[in-house]
């Protein structure tokens, strides 16, 4: 039975046309994939659908009726929920008064009688929280589960999910997983939006790609595969893509049996084969990080007794759930948080009086995970943003004064070596696309060839196609003989990438291990806080 149609739906925003003369089907009973590069439509088509924006053209059916949903309280009166990346929870209130806060009558209510609801509506599709807990308590796998258990205690028939595994541990995704089949066997519309194909080749009944604010290809799940649907997405083959970046785009589809890639050349010191070094090079200790503790805005502790190291000609990946201490960690190396104790060591000179412009000159590149916020001003052209650490220097000052034909030689050269897709320097940084941004910020970092390289998640919220290019440079850069160190809440990118991991759980090191000995299974274990040296000991008994 159909449940939902979205017909002919198109919206446009200022200088973009988001959802052009689309076609949506769900159907009672199925778990829909969403596909897409960003930019292609996908999170704009749900909005709409959620009642945030309101299409110029088309129409929704429910049940074959046309239906107006002019808000979100118009589309959860319909029976349609939505859970966002960002949660909108209240974290000091209890589960059950986040799930009842906003319906009618909850001002006075028997708490519970609400708790027992609360508790039986997660049961009926096996998913596991305590009603009287406090949200603030919970890990981000339980706080999901609160919004989903919320959208369903409000009577959802559909349920939209914008990225839902992107924060989970392998075994919080697979619980997940049940979850949804659950659902769906009940009758539930699951709309599952991701850009991990994996998951959607085997969870998904169904999947829609979207491209250029188009559908380009509808059908059943069982009837595609990984190679099919990154050429839908991406619009080409394969075979324009060059070298490794090939081979990164479809590591990151999982799909290395189907299409081969170009042989890249060997890196200096590396091995014949492309990808990660056999052996890397870890010849000379770039970054120490010893026994560090911090603490957060609100005076808690974040980082507790971390130590590690990153050499040239490696990555060294910091695993874990998002929220677990990475920024926090990552911000006190670079001097934008203070160390409460513990020594970071660069080049073997303490760093305890530096300040984020000592790191700059001592040839270390920060590329943060809000570009936004922290990599660029959106305010400024392009020529400012990719010179903002060296604008006051030869050959972009002279006496003082700023030589704009400098700055923008430079920005057009960085431009095309980075593929920054832009009319000119002087298009304001806020006007390109998150991918364009990322490139951008990238092109900046790496353009003063940096020995040390700090990446917080570089290809958050990026498609494959320009993941798989920011991807690029960084192996460029570690064979080139950078140290890189990689935070990433996307395991596959870790794995991809590193030569060694570090796995972070409630502000502690769980240990690190080498990546080809690194399993899904004990990632996951170790990200849901056990160490990896009980989890050797455990071996060892067994």
């Amino acid at each position: 039975m159909i449940l939902v149609q979205m017909v002919g739906i198109t919206k446009r925003f200022p200088g973009v046309l988001a959802n052009d003369q689309v076609n949506l089907e769900l159907h009672s009973g199925e778990i829909h994939g969403l596909l897409g590069e960003n930019g292609a439509g996908k999170t704009t088509l749900m909005n709409i659908l959620f009642g945030l924006y309101q299409p110029e053209e088309g129409q929704i059916l429910l049940r074959g009726q046309p239906v107006r949903l002019l808000s979100p309280a118009d589309a959860i009166r319909s029976g349609i929920g939505m859970v966002h990346q960002h949660f909108k929870l209240v974290p000091p209130f209890s589960v059950t008064e986040n799930i009842i806060l906003g319906l009618e009558g909850s001002t006075l209510i028997d708490m519970k009688a609400a708790q027992r609801q609360v508790a039986e509506t997660a049961g009926q599709y096996g998913l596991k929280i305590d009603p009287a807990a406090q949200v603030q308590q919970l890990s981000v796998g339980e706080q999901q589960r609160v919004e989903i258990v919320s959208s369903l205690f409000r009577g959802a028939e559909v349920l939209i999910l914008d990225e839902p595994t992107a924060v989970l541990t392998p075994q919080e995704a697979e619980s997940l997983a049940v979850g949804l089949k659950k659902m769906a066997e009940q009758g539930k519309v699951i709309v599952f939006i991701s850009h991990k194909l994996d998951e959607v080749l085997k969870l998904t009944d169904r999947v829609t790609v979207l491209r250029a604010g188009r559908v380009v290809f509808s059908g059943m799940t069982k009837d595609t595969d990984k190679a099919s649907l990154v050429r839908q997405m991406i619009g080409r083959e394969y075979t324009a893509l060059k070298g490794e970046q090939a081979a990164v785009v479809l590591a990151l589809a999982g799909a290395q049996d189907t299409i081969p890639a170009e042989e890249p050349p060997p890196a200096s010191g590396a091995p014949a084969g492309g990808g990660r070094q056999a052996e890397p090079a870890r010849s000379r200790r770039l970054l120490e990080v010893i026994d560090l503790h911090v603490t957060d805005e609100r005076g808690l502790d974040a980082v507790r007794g971390v130590s590690f190291e990153v050499c040239s000609g490696e990555v060294l990946g910091v695993a874990g759930v998002d929220g677990n201490g990475q920024r926090e960690l990552v911000e006190a190396i670079v001097r934008l948080r203070k160390l409460n104790s513990g020594k970071v060591v660069l080049n073997r000179e303490d760093t305890a009086h530096w300040n984020m412009r000592s790191f700059i000159d001592h040839h270390t590149a920060y590329i943060p995970d809000d570009r936004q916020n922290d990599g660029l001003i959106l305010g400024f052209d392009l020529s400012r943003n990719a010179t903002l650490k060296v604008f006051e220097r030869p050959p972009f000052a002279r006496r003082r004064l700023v030589d704009r034909r400098a700055v923008d030689r430079f920005t057009r050269g960085l431009m095309e070596a980075f593929d920054v897709r832009a009319p000119g320097p002087q298009v304001k940084a806020g006007t390109l696309s998150g991918g364009n941004q990322q490139k951008l910020v990238l092109a900046r970092e790496l353009s003063q060839a940096p020995r040390l390289i700090i990446a917080n998640k570089p290809t958050r919220g990026l498609d494959i196609g320009a993941a798989a290019y920011i991807h690029r440079k960084l192996l460029d850069e570690r064979d080139g003989g950078a140290g890189i160190l990689l935070v990433s809440a996307d395991l596959d990118e870790i794995l991809l990438l590193s030569d060694r991991i570090l796995v972070m759980y409630n502000g502690c090191s769980m240990g690190i291990l080498e990546t080809r000995s690194a399993s899904i299974q004990t990632l996951g274990l170790m990200m849901a806080g056990t160490p990896l040296a009980d989890l050797k000991a455990q071996e060892a008994g067994s």
